[in-house]
């Protein structure tokens, strides 16, 4: 079996997939289910949509050609590049928008291509990454969609928690449903869908304080890793869902601070180190090109990272009660930074279970 390996166990996967779908639907609301952190891995993907969920979603349009051949609706999640329209078009069902040049854009590559775009437009709450601030500007942008070929009006949107860590409430959700009936009542336009936001607006489920008229969540950490805001656990998900599994590839008992006049490392950064004495320290074969050591923590908690380079991993074992060798495996829980590091990897090994 190749190492490094990540195990990806689809059947807890799809048991926090079908949990949400159900608890979801229960409060008139849908779930788009977001495969950015897999890669856009179509395995999972379709795990998701036999699960219940009739969307998924990427932030690559290159995940979503990856995706053409799952029965499915596709959304595209980040704002897309002007460059990528005629892809764009191609590949996307759903847009998230908020440029109205790059909306003109898809309209165009639409009416080429003989096809209608629906639109999802994004409106800043605070959060301060992407979507239309400002009432006046949000007016106008809506009055010029109305006036394009071949692109539908068919929500509104907003994002938290991802750039700016603002936590979702009921109160600056509420804002979106404001926004959403001044629309209609200034054009005429029944915006069918109101998407409130990703994982980090799950808790909001839990004391009823989603508001009424948000009827689409757009999940992936929930889903994939079983974790909310703050990257927590949600209560009755699974949130082992990934475990790596890298090899060691020497075991030598070392001293624990380096000997000798210290400079940068090989990322620019200088290192600090604790003497502590001769130490058992294993090296396995995985790296920074991988993964962030930050970003995965060992399953035997008597067993440290002390660091990592561009292809190694240092660990200090000394306090394992396993008896270790080089050949051995060592597994490590991963957080959502390090699942979308060793997806993307394509030195890591993938290793599917449904059983």
């Amino acid at each position: 079996m190749p190492y490094p390996k990540l195990k990806i166990d689809i059947k807890k996967i799809k048991y926090n997939s079908s949990r949400l779908v159900k608890e979801s639907a229960r409060k008139g609301i849908k779930i788009a289910g977001v495969t950015k952190v897999v890669c856009g891995n179509p395995y999972i993907a379709q795990s998701l949509v036999d699960s219940g969920i009739e969307i998924i979603a990427d932030s690559r349009v290159e995940n979503l050609e990856k995706l053409k051949e799952i029965k499915c609706k596709k959304m595209l999640l980040r704002i897309p590049m002007p460059s990528q329209a005629d892809d764009v078009v191609r590949y996307s069902d759903i847009v998230l928008v908020s440029e109205i040049f790059t909306i003109k854009k898809l309209s165009e590559q639409a009416s080429n291509q003989n096809k209608i775009i629906d639109l999802i437009l994004m409106i800043d709450l605070g959060d301060l990454r992407e979507g239309l601030f400002y009432e006046k500007e949000i007016l106008e942008t809506v009055a010029e969609i109305a006036q394009l070929k071949n692109v539908k009006l068919l929500g509104l949107g907003t994002n938290l928690s991802c750039y700016g860590a603002v936590i979702p409430s009921k109160e600056i959700l509420e804002k979106l449903v404001l926004i959403k009936n001044k629309i209609s009542n200034l054009f005429n336009i029944d915006t069918e869908i109101l998407s409130g936001g990703n994982s980090g607006s799950i808790r909001l489920f839990e004391d009823n304080q989603i508001p009424d008229g948000i009827n689409q969540l757009r999940l992936g950490a929930s889903i994939i890793l079983g974790i909310g805001i703050d990257h927590l656990p949600i209560n009755g998900l699974s949130a082992d869902t990934f475990i790596l599994e890298a090899e060691i590839i020497e075991l030598r008992k070392k001293p624990s601070k380096p000997i000798g006049k210290q400079g940068l490392d090989a990322f620019g950064n200088k290192p600090s180190f604790i003497d502590m004495g001769i130490r058992s320290k294993a090296i396995c074969a995985i790296g920074r090109q991988d993964v962030n050591p930050e970003d995965v923590s060992p399953l035997d908690d008597k067993i440290n990272i002390l660091g990592g380079s561009s292809d190694h991993l240092i660990l200090d074992v000394t306090d394992s009660e396993k008896s270790l060798s080089v050949g051995d495996t060592i597994k490590f829980r991963v957080n959502y930074g390090g699942c979308l590091s060793l997806m993307t990897s394509p030195y890591v090994y993938k290793d599917f279970s449904d059983s």
